[in-house]
């Protein structure tokens, strides 16, 4: 708890560069205050594999009190933050008030709909544990109820799976999407074949991961249509109902809409009253604070950081890493954070299935094993705790000789609920037609 001698440090969210600012400030002359909506640090870049039945929750999440125990000087809450005096120097939230000396925001973001927020409903993105396990049992029991109207148009629109956006989450859904549903699930259902199981990937865009080299993009196109996937460019998604998606006046029928096509930052942010972007990311300085409140930063992707280049800096793991640990040196006193952040580039990877990946890494371009194994490696090394690392070699090797993921249970039966109901919409629909035809 603060002792109101020492300065007090107040951080909202445990992300990557909350908890980062967390660590660098522990065992110091400050008080630390760390305050997030959950009760779980998220390794965000796994998180497509709970999604996907590969890894469960606990495998990608550890509880905020359990990383920082031991360390006197940080009090971990679990609140919502409802708004912030920055006159005040105060950060009110639904069970308690907390006044600062310096403050450090990274609440993160959450996926936009581009003004079309009733697509959530039936698109859901992946920003946290909740959307994961959503996802997770709608393709679960998908298959399930395919299984009983095999060889009709629902069992088609159940086994359709759209992947609206091609950045690295897009592809690495559709990907694994592919993979799981061809050499996973098939052979538990016998009366499926491969040819039902259909994957498309939607780009507005030119090309698939529009943030990398052309020549990454092309590798990783190549690799998603060798899994199956149907990957469509150049394409603007213009509804999504619980029937599937429109693209102009072209429908595609599914059940299994998963959105990854943009972000937007947390609406907190906006209640701060300084500028922001189009994205409502706040609009910081050199330093990551926001100009005229030299003691706010505003870290991750939640702020909008222009480099010395005048490029943006992306909203990536290792951005809100560099700068959680910059504002922490910066609040210490540390000469290494008296000058502007400078972000150090340490490349970008995404992976497209088992044993296929693409890597940037400085001018060097890498694809298939090679960069798979680099983005595994490098995954489990930032993976925090010892067991969660073991456990995720262990399901990662079993899953690459077996093809058998172990997380493929349905637990909450809402969303096999929803999909008989629809199912049940769609046989009375058929009745009805038949009965008009005769």
């Amino acid at each position: 708890m603060p002792t109101g001698k020492r300065p007090h440090v107040v951080i909202v969210g445990a992300g990557f560069g909350g908890l980062s600012a967390a660590k660098a400030l522990k065992n110091t002359n400050v008080d630390v205050t760390i305050i997030d909506r959950t009760n779980h640090h998220l390794f965000q870049p796994l998180l497509y594999q709970v999604a996907t039945a590969a890894l469960s929750p606990g495998d990608v999440a550890q509880p905020i009190r359990s990383i920082l125990r031991h360390v006197n000087n940080i009090h971990v809450v679990m609140d919502n933050v409802r708004s912030i005096d920055l006159a005040g120097r105060m950060v009110i939230c639904d069970d308690g008030t907390y006044g600062y000396d310096h403050l450090i925001l990274a609440p993160g973001a959450r996926h936009s709909y581009f003004g079309h927020d009733d697509w959530e409903n039936h698109a859901p993105g992946l920003k946290d544990l909740s959307d994961a396990l959503l996802i997770r049992e709608r393709l679960l029991a998908t298959f399930e109820e395919a299984e009983s109207v095999v060889g009709t148009s629902m069992a088609s629109t159940l086994l359709t799976f759209v992947v609206v956006g091609a950045g690295p989450t897009g592809v690495e859904l559709a990907g694994a999407i592919a993979e799981i549903g061809a050499r996973t699930m098939l052979p538990d259902f016998p009366r499926l074949r491969r040819g039902d199981v259909r994957v498309v990937l939607i780009e507005g865009g030119p090309r698939v991961l529009p943030t990398f080299d052309p020549v990454s993009s092309e590798r990783a196109l190549e690799s998603l249509q060798r899994l199956g996937v149907e990957v469509l460019l150049d394409t603007i998604v213009t509804d999504v109902t619980e029937d599937g998606v429109m693209i102009g006046d072209i429908p595609i029928a599914s059940r299994n809409v998963i959105w990854a096509a943009g972000n937007t930052a947390s609406p907190l942010l906006k209640l701060l009253g300084t500028e922001t972007d189009r994205q409502g990311r706040v609009v910081v300085d050199e330093t990551c604070a926001i100009p005229g409140h030299g003691d706010v930063y505003v870290i991750g992707d939640a702020g909008h950081f222009t480099n010395a280049d005048g490029m943006v800096l992306p909203g990536v793991a290792q951005v809100a890493l560099q700068q959680g640990d910059y504002v922490a040196a910066r609040i210490l006193g540390k000469g290494k954070a008296a000058h502007a952040f400078k972000y150090r580039d340490p490349g970008s990877m995404a992976t497209i299935g088992r044993a296929k990946a693409v890597a940037e890494i400085g001018k060097r371009k890498l694809s298939g094993l090679v960069a798979w194994a680099m983005w595994a490696v490098i995954h489990i090394a930032f993976l925090i705790g010892f067991r969660n690392r073991v456990k995720v070699i262990v399901e990662w090797l079993w899953y690459y000789i077996s093809f058998q993921p172990g997380a493929r249970l349905i637990v909450q039966h809402d969303s096999a609920h929803k999909t008989r109901m629809w199912l049940d919409r769609q046989m009375k629909m058929n009745r009805e037609e038949e009965v008009v035809h005769d």
